[in-house]
């Protein structure tokens, strides 16, 4: 880098040392001859000071070259030829090709053209083959066409194998039924009464805590009790009423007898031991269970008549989530009937199956209805908008006259699993008969007004007796995906393993396992001798 000036004072230039390029050029005017000293000194001082700077800007050039710009110079070069109106040959390159792929994507794949089956097969394919870019652009299309099928056959795939292993008994949990039933027969200690006759009044005494419990697994049975137990801090207090089928009764017994969770006390009736429970009392749920056609539609082939190509794998999965045999099963219907189960009782949480109690629930018992049926929690409000976003229009086909006529599209939902019900409030209304006759309905018209279950016929019963409760006393959602948030599940009362993904099934999702894993008793030796867990 050199600074040069001339002899006559009329000019000042700086050049790259190489001496090839002039980098500034300053031409003075004939009154420069007469410029004082002190200017001429400044006027120098700047530039000297500028020369470090160009001198960099001259380094960054030459190492950097054409191809990798970052400093201003090169900057300047690569966008020169766009304020020039001239496009480089990769741009002109990437538009001809579009071009050709905006062509081909109008025009019919030929029948029987041979695909690669990889990307390598392609490349080797265009060398042996000499494909022009056109050719080129068809076969790339009919291969991510291919691929796309592929990937949609095995979403669907994978889902129907999801709701097979989840409609399914695991291995261990049928051998702890069969155990403890076995066990039953065989040790007078397994089949005591329960509870001890001393403490039957406590059944119907309104100053404990009352729940209820309808199910036939008995690993998710002994869970909840556990953990309801473990949680309060009154477990004296506490009364469980658990309500399973004739085939689990004696292996239900059998675990509550052995497994004291003292000093809250634990009944267990079977269905058979209800002396209500008659034809004649629920002629609906008998037909419900007998009728060929929603047999079919619970038990038959879920993809029979199915038109895959026009839904989606998160409709698909709504739609077997819907045809769980549980949804026809005596069991999943009880709740409807608990004033009558249970005449002396007042007020009673109804917990299903697949829940974790992580808090005291006593609480619950002070909250006022104010005169209504049901304390739940609403499932249309939430950050999870997989899970809090149902309103009657994700339950109902609003297409029915019946439908469209009676309910509100845009009416929140609400949702089963923790429940508050008020039995002196219910017992003056007529939500049983207005659920049977609702079922009929649905019956009549070939389950064309819903499909799922239980809890739409319930969203109508109940329509009017509903009082919302905090959302944090019931999280809904950890049976359903995977992207639950761990820190909001530890502040939940109440979690829930809604959908397919129990946690005692292989296909639950495993940083959602341990908060229910934890109350599983690990020592006990039915549970060690079935191998559960491991």
């Amino acid at each position: 880098m050199q600074l040069q000036i001339s002899p006559s004072m009329r000019s000042i230039t700086i050049s790259s040392s190489n001496e090839f390029t002039d980098l500034m050029k300053i031409k003075l005017a004939a009154t420069t001859r007469h410029i004082s000293s002190r200017t001429l000194f400044h006027t120098i001082l700047i530039l000297a000071f500028l020369l470090p700077f160009v001198f960099i800007l001259t380094a960054l050039v030459t190492l950097e070259g054409l191809n990798n710009c970052s400093s201003i110079d090169c900057l300047g070069r690569r966008l020169g030829p766009r304020f020039l109106g001239r496009v480089d040959d990769s741009e002109r390159l990437a538009r001809d090709f579009y071009n050709i792929l905006n062509e081909v994507s109008t025009q019919e794949i030929p029948d029987g053209l041979k695909l690669p089956d990889s990307f390598n097969h392609l490349l080797s394919d265009m060398k042996n083959n000499h494909y022009d870019a056109k050719t080129f652009a068809l076969v790339l299309r009919a291969m991510m066409e291919k691929f796309e099928r592929d990937i949609r056959e095995s979403k669907f795939a994978e889902l129907m194998n999801k709701h097979f292993a989840a409609s399914s008994i695991p291995k261990g949990i049928h051998c702890l039924s069969l155990r403890l039933t076995d066990e039953y027969s065989s040790n007078a200690h397994a089949r005591r009464q329960l509870p001890s006759p001393e403490l039957l009044p406590v059944l119907s005494d309104n100053a404990f805590h009352h729940f209820i419990l309808a199910t036939d697994n008995i690993l998710a049975a002994s869970v909840v009790v556990s953990s309801a137990v473990q949680s309060s801090s009154k477990p004296e207090k506490i009364v469980f009423h658990i309500i399973t089928d004739k085939k689990t009764y004696a292996g239900m017994h059998s675990w509550f007898a052995l497994n004291s969770v003292a000093p809250a006390i634990v009944e267990v009736k079977g269905v058979h031991q209800f002396d209500w429970l008659t034809r004649e009392n629920v002629p609906v749920l008998e037909a419900v269970e007998s009728h060929n056609g929603v047999r079919d539609y619970y038990h038959g082939n879920h993809v029979a008549g199915a038109n895959l190509t026009e839904t989606t794998p998160r409709r698909f999965a709504s739609k077997l989530q819907s045809r769980s045999p549980k949804y026809i099963s005596l069991l999943n219907h009880l709740r409807i009937y608990i004033p009558e189960l249970f005449p002396n009782l007042d007020k009673v949480v109804f917990l299903d199956d697949d829940i974790v109690v992580q808090r005291d629930l006593a609480p619950l018992w002070d909250i006022d209805l104010g005169g209504k049926v049901n304390g739940a929690v609403e499932t249309c409000r939430g950050d999870d908008e997989w899970v809090m976003s149902k309103r009657l229009r994700n339950y109902f086909n609003f297409s029915h006259p019946l439908i469209a006529k009676h309910l509100d599209p845009e009416e929140c939902a609400w949702a089963y699993g923790m429940n508050v019900f008020d039995l002196q409030a219910w017992r003056k209304t007529d939500i049983r008969e207005t659920y049977h006759s609702w079922l009929r309905e649905n019956l009549k018209s070939n389950l064309t007004m819903w499909k799922l279950g239980t809890l739409p016929p319930a969203l109508i019963a109940f329509k009017g007796h509903v009082h919302i409760l905090d959302p944090s006393w019931h999280m809904l959602g950890l049976g359903y995906q995977k992207n639950t948030n761990t820190e909001n599940v530890r502040k939940a009362a109440v979690i829930h393993y809604n959908g397919q993904s129990k946690p005692w099934l292989e296909i639950g999702f495993e940083h959602l396992r341990p908060f229910w894993t934890k109350y599983v008793n690990c020592s006990n030796d039915f549970i060690k001798n079935c191998h559960i867990l491991e």
